[in-house]
């Protein structure tokens, strides 16, 4: 059979830029074409590109791409990575050579990346990992072809296709990370405590002595392991010491007579290992990001890892410190015990479905309860985030507002899904934990079945619809109907007409949206505006009009939503212990009467209102006038102002504050009681407590009665998405034609012009 013959473009004299997408190209120089084959020999080669291009045999350097690979290059530095690269080529009949020389490097040769991306394909697995970019260029060696889909879990994609191959020189620092582990492997006669210990040890000791190996056998009573080079005689054998539960080294071959001992540095590497490998760090940095994790493995351990496994690694890694997510739900009956317990009058509540699985948790604690039925406004905020845990879920919260305008968070819930039937049953034992026949106003959603199981649990709740909600659907129903600029207007006479005190104002708001579009007017009024808009809003919601007033502490739930469940409430309380702890001390050193930020809004309006005229009128009725303003008529008894200010805000608004004045009254005598300082003290007068042993937590018999599992949706593996910022600013431009005008396409795709005329 003949052989295969290819036509090598011999390049030299230019030099290798780096593109956008980290790919190379060669540029400048000359070439000449060779023919050469499987039978050619590197030393003739060498000698006929030398007298091509008058360059020294000794100081020469010959590199390659891959097929489909430009972002790498292969060194020919013997006969056989010669014809490697002709197999390598398949049909390919012509290969891109460039002849590097000693004695005038190329330009840009300093740049030239000697490591993979972490992007790997099947078809680039043989490009070497674990090469360092300042790694002489004379030194870099060929892979043998191995398939393996990179792009898949650690234990297979890195035990296939990452054998990581280099020379000393390459490993030279890689092997500085590992010289701890030289003696993690002594001898016969070693034990250990149990066979993953002593896995364990075996691949650190693999990594420091530079071999690779394979399991002969691999079972739960003896562990064979041999060198993976052809007829090496290392060998280790381990088994089970009689009458105890340790693992003991009983046969040890400690000689390698392969090349790998001497020269590579092959080894494997699983997920558990990386993530025994980064546990110390991530304890230390709890955000270590997967990309951080994949680059210092490359750079100190020579394995390279895409995002994928390194958020894989991460995550064992985690679970290394943070105990088992699967367990973490077995604990909740212990867990909701210890609650009650250590905070006695507090809430914490879990159900299952009938397979035991998880469905709905329930905490409120009786500090948060305490403070808020005796400093808070009768003022609820429901909302929920999505969590993106292992098993994935749904976070529901009710939160106040304190006296200062401050996040108290009154109770949250963990649930399967965010649906009608869990918001009902939340609301349900929300109702039981706060135990008030206050009139509470709630601002929510209109969606998800709240309204209706607003109005069947708390019967003389006032609910406010979010705006923000509100506004999105507005927007969501108007799209494809208007351009960009027609919505932005729209949305902003809707906001307008939400916040507007006075009738007149509204109706003013809405005139300009029917202006623009009957439609969407017609939308507006069909919206129950009593629901929504200050001018007919009965409740009292001191002009809060979006249930995310309480985003701070969904971020805190961010922050520790991937923990196990039970560490994850921990998490929260502990916020919540040291928020509380953080208010009441620094309340003590105010001296205002009021809050400050209410303080501000006082005197904000004070100063507003020495530019005022008061004009005397019947009983305790003022009318009050400004320089370009209409009168206002102010009700002292009654607290009231035909502006609505004072009975939206819970303060006297300028006009007010102007009569007062005229009276010799103190405006703080005319706020709302839960604006003062002494009220904001109550809030946080008791304290949450810690709740011992949520790491490992003693079972009783009681708790191991309960079996939860873990609910059957999981996250899927990579990168969690995340749920988008709130903004008013809720428009996104829309494509318009310039030709016809029309939405959703451009001149391009116009068939205006397509149409018989």
């Amino acid at each position: 059979m003949a052989a295969k013959k290819v036509i090598a473009i011999c390049q030299s004299g230019g030099e290798f830029v780096t593109n956008k997408d980290g790919s190379l190209s060669y540029n400048g120089g000359d070439a000449y074409a060779i023919d050469i084959d499987q039978e050619t020999k590197l030393s003739d080669f060498k000698s006929e590109v030398a007298e091509m291009f008058n360059c020294s045999i000794d100081n020469m350097i010959i590199k390659y791409f891959l097929p489909g690979n430009k972002k790498t290059l292969i060194t020919i530095s013997k006969d056989k990575d010669l014809q490697r690269m002709i197999n390598f080529l398949g049909d390919v009949s012509t290969v891109d050579l460039f002849i590097i020389s000693e004695d005038v490097p190329a330009r840009n040769i300093s740049n030239m990346p000697g490591s993979r991306s972490s992007r790997t394909t099947v078809s680039e697995a043989v490009v070497p990992v674990v090469t360092p970019v300042d790694v002489p260029i004379d030194v870099i060696q060929p892979l043998d072809l191995v398939e393996a889909d990179v792009d898949g879990d650690v234990d297979t994609a890195i035990e296939t296709a990452i054998d990581c191959i280099a020379s000393d020189t390459n490993d030279d620092k890689h092997r500085k990370a590992a010289q701890q582990w030289e003696n993690t492997i002594t001898g016969v006669d070693q034990r250990f405590n149990s066979f993953s210990e002593f896995r364990e040890a075996l691949h650190k000791y693999s990594i420091a002595h530079g071999f690779a190996y394979r399991y002969k056998k691999n079972d739960s009573h003896r562990v064979t392991v041999k060198c993976k080079s052809q007829g090496c005689p290392w060998r280790i054998y381990a088994s089970r010491l009689s009458t105890t539960q340790l693992i003991c080294i009983k046969k040890m071959n400690t000689n390698h007579t392969c090349e790998g001992a001497a020269v590579k540095a092959g080894y494997r590497a699983t997920r558990g290992w990386v993530g025994s490998i980064i546990k110390e760090k991530l304890k230390v940095s709890p955000n270590y990001k997967p990309k951080d994790i994949a680059d210092d493995i490359k750079r100190e351990y020579g394995i390279q890892l895409n995002y994928s496994q390194a958020w894989r690694a991460k995550e064992i890694a985690r679970e290394q410190l943070q105990g088992s997510y699967k367990e973490a739900y077995s604990q909740l009956p212990f867990f909701c015990d210890k609650i009650r317990e250590t905070n006695p009058g507090s809430v914490a509540i879990f159900t299952t479905k009938e397979d035991s699985t998880f469905h709905r948790l329930f905490v409120s604690f009786h500090a948060s309860i305490i403070g808020f039925k005796q400093g808070c406004r009768s003022l609820l905020f429901l909302d929920s985030t999505p969590l993106n845990s292992k098993y994935k879920g749904e976070f529901l919260a009710a939160t106040a507002a304190d006296g200062n305008d401050g996040i108290f968070p009154l109770a949250f819930a963990v649930v399967d899904a965010e649906s009608e039937d869990n918001w009902h049953w939340f609301l349900q034992q929300l109702k039981t934990a706060v135990s008030t026949s206050e009139q509470i106003t709630f601002v929510a959603d209109f969606r998800d079945g709240l309204k209706k199981s607003l109005s069947e649990i708390f019967e003389k709740c006032h609910h406010s619809y979010c705006l923000r909600h509100l506004a999105e659907k507005l927007n969501k129903d108007l799209k494809g109907q208007f351009s960009h600029e027609a919505r932005r207007f729209m949305i902003n006479d809707f906001y307008t007409a939400a916040y507007a005190s006075k009738l007149e104002n509204f109706e003013r708001s809405i005139e300009n949206i029917k202006g623009i579009s009957p439609e969407a007017y017609n939308w507006v009024i069909q919206s129950e505006p009593v629901h929504w808009a200050n001018a007919f809003f009965g409740g009292a919601r001191y002009n809060h009009l979006t249930s995310s007033f309480g985003q701070q502490f969904y971020s805190w739930v961010s922050e520790a939503h991937e923990l196990p469940i039970t560490q994850m409430i921990d998490v929260l309380r502990g916020k919540m212990m040291e928020t509380m702890y953080t208010r009441r001390v620094d309340s003590n050193q105010w001296t205002t009467k009021l809050t400050p930020s209410k303080e501000e809004m006082l005197q904000k309006e004070t100063s507003v209102a020495r530019s005022l005229q008061v004009f005397g009128s019947e009983g305790a009725s003022f009318e009050v006038r400004g320089e370009s303003a209409a009168a206002e008529v102010v009700d002292i008894e009654n607290w009231d102002c035909t502006c609505r200010g004072w009975q939206i805000t819970g303060l006297p608004c300028c006009h007010a504050i102007a009569v007062l004045e005229c009276l010799g009254r103190s405006p703080y005598d005319y706020c709302s009681r839960y604006f003062t300082v002494e009220n904001y003290r109550l809030t946080y007068a008791e304290s949450i407590y810690p709740v011992p042993n949520v790491d490992r937590p003693v079972q009783d018999e009681s708790a191991l009665a309960v079996t939860v599992t873990p609910p059957p949706t999981k996250r899927p593996p990579g990168r969690p998405k995340t749920k988008q910022a709130d903004s008013i600013d809720i428009i996104k431009r829309q494509l318009q034609c310039g030709k016809c005008k029309g939405l959703g396409h451009n001149r391009k795709t116009c068939k205006a012009s397509l149409l018989p005329s």
